[in-house]
């Protein structure tokens, strides 16, 4: 038997040409930071490596104009998607032309540049927080059905659980996917869209985490009606006001009014009453110390992150240093306008004080906490509290907050 000798192969060699990426070498081939735009700070931060012009604007760099457009002739990210107006936004895009040299307008090329979200969010910070905290919570749930904490709840506190707070999840998965996703998309740049995308990622995943404890209890609990809360959602007069302004919410178009109509307005007089005022009060009265986790994390995503993007992002508006008279105005309206809605949501709710047999704190006392932490975010803001917040005509006592924002320049 004879082996048949095979031929070698021909494989084309490689050959290098210098026209590869990387290849040319420039004067600054060897830096070690980012020279197109000015860091908040002395030094860059990866925040600001991974995030600052991602999303270009053709009046900085982006020579050719926008890539892509809209059928009216609009491209990219249109400045007028909200009324609030930043330094520089009236001023034209430069020309270009052959032998122009493509340059726009110095860093920062307009005021909405200057915004830096202080929880410095991107993609790798979003996904090791919140599976942070799904992991947490599913660990709790894990614990309380081996210990057979569901046991001690008391019958009454059962319903609640399934039809009031299951009812919540109806409106974190309204706002989450219709308000803040759509926001996010309208903004200008990239610090506003992921400081924006992952406010939406927050109360999605809350809502999540509702419907899937929900699932849990219809499992653990006996006779527990997993479909309650869709029920209480629909036709529950309590709950009517609330998902009237939910609705109103995710109308908005202007993706400014949407995102401080949500997070300066709604949150402090509707979702903090809600959550820290009767579900986290009452719910270890009546045996269950396991839903205040859940509502709990979703306290500290708008508590300590969503409303810590949110002061920065409206102070640069309210102190801008060509629009800010305008700005505040526009912003005094939309105070007045969803302050009385949240207020009247917020009223709505009164009756669900009263369900618990062992009951929280009074309805006006934690009306009047929220009343006064909203107060003190409109004080940072450097805007009016509406009149609709006096209570039987006495002023809401005003406290400040310590977060500040940060100008990308000593001289401004």
């Amino acid at each position: 038997m004879t082996t048949q000798e095979v031929p070698p192969r021909s494989v084309p060699k490689p050959v290098f040409t210098d026209a590869e990426a990387g290849a040319r070498q420039f004067p600054d081939s060897d830096a070690r930071r980012f020279n197109y735009f000015t860091p908040a700070k002395r030094k860059q931060s990866h925040y600001e490596d991974v995030t600052v012009e991602v999303q270009p604007d053709p009046r900085h760099y982006l020579s050719q104009g926008w890539l892509y457009g809209f059928s009216d002739g609009r491209g990219g990210y249109p400045l007028d998607w909200t009324v609030l107006k930043a330094w520089g936004s009236d001023r034209p895009e430069p020309e270009r032309y052959p032998g122009s040299g493509g340059k726009g307008y110095d860093w920062p090329a307009l005021g909405w540049h200057e915004f830096r979200d202080p929880n410095e969010e991107w993609e790798l910070t979003l996904y090791r927080y919140n599976a942070n905290v799904v992991r947490q919570l599913n660990q709790n749930v894990d614990a309380a059905r081996a210990a057979k904490a569901f046991e001690q709840w008391n019958p009454n506190w059962v319903r609640f659980v399934e039809q009031h707070v299951g009812a919540w999840m109806h409106v974190d998965h309204g706002l989450g996917l219709y308000l803040y996703a759509n926001a996010n998309r309208r903004a200008p740049t990239n610090m506003h869209n992921n400081a924006i995308s992952v406010n939406s990622m927050h109360r999605i995943r809350a809502a999540q985490d509702l419907a899937l404890y929900n699932l849990t209890l219809s499992e653990e609990i006996e006779n527990f009606d997993g479909t309650a809360h869709i029920t209480t959602w629909n036709s529950d007069p309590s709950w009517q006001g609330v998902r009237e302004v939910a609705e109103q919410l995710t109308a908005i178009d202007d993706w400014c009014e949407a995102i401080f109509a949500a997070n300066v307005v709604f949150e402090p007089l509707v979702g903090e009453l809600f959550r820290s005022h009767l579900v986290q009060q009452a719910a270890p009265r009546n045996g269950d110390f396991v839903t205040p986790t859940l509502v709990g994390a979703e306290e500290y995503d708008f508590a300590e992150r969503d409303l810590r993007y949110t002061i920065p992002l409206f102070q640069l508006l309210s102190d801008d240093r060509e629009f800010s008279d305008r700005n505040k105005e526009i912003m005094d309206g939309w105070l007045s306008t969803w302050a009385s809605r949240a207020i009247t949501a917020a009223r709505t709710l009164q009756p669900l004080w009263s369900q618990p047999d062992s009951k929280p704190p009074r309805f006006e006392d934690g009306l009047d906490a929220a009343k006064n932490r909203f107060a003190g975010i409109v004080g940072d803001l450097h805007l009016d509290v509406p009149k609709e917040l006096a209570h039987h005509g006495e002023p809401v006592q005003v406290r400040q907050h310590r977060l500040q924002y940060v100008r990308i320049h000593a001289d401004e």
